[in-house]
């Protein structure tokens, strides 16, 4: 089987208003049980390899397998973290141990009243068979900021 080489970009930003302390929104992703508590597909996946290493050039890994369906991988490099304001990753993702993306994610924080405005920008390169999957990445972002959103209430 010949798997025809090419790629394609994909970007998106996706902007969400928590009514909730920015200091609460922040914990959420920097400290591990609470990120463990909100982070993946819930009850759509069936847990497996997971590590948590928030600093800068830490890693984070969270591999999971769909019920019925394919083993998903996330890896990501924290590039860049200013407390309470940013966090830039740079993340790969493999599905059934075949590398389909490569990302960068900026995750800006910002107050307002008494919530937090959450925005998620994200560009990545997608290869070869998994071309045309930028859409289910957005799809699937939106879905981490909804169960983020359902954590936090």
């Amino acid at each position: 089987m010949t798997i025809e080489r090419r790629l394609a970009r994909a970007g998106f930003t996706l902007s969400r208003d928590y009514p909730i302390p920015l200091d609460r929104v922040w914990d959420a992703f920097a400290d591990e049980q609470q990120k463990r508590a909100w982070w993946g597909a819930g009850d759509a996946i069936e847990p497996g390899e997971w590590a948590f290493n928030f600093r800068v050039g830490g890693r984070d890994v969270a591999e999971g397998r769909f019920h019925d369906g394919p083993l998903s991988r996330y890896e990501a490099t924290y590039t860049d973290i200013v407390e309470h304001v940013r966090i830039v990753t740079t993340y790969d993702m493999w599905l059934d141990g075949i590398h389909m993306s490569t990302s960068v994610a900026s995750l800006e924080f910002e107050s307002f009243g008494e919530g937090t405005r959450f925005t998620h920008v994200e560009h990545g390169v997608f290869f070869d068979q998994f071309w045309a999957d930028g859409a289910n990445r957005e799809k699937g972002s939106q879905g981490l900021l909804d169960a983020l959103g359902s954590y936090l209430a």
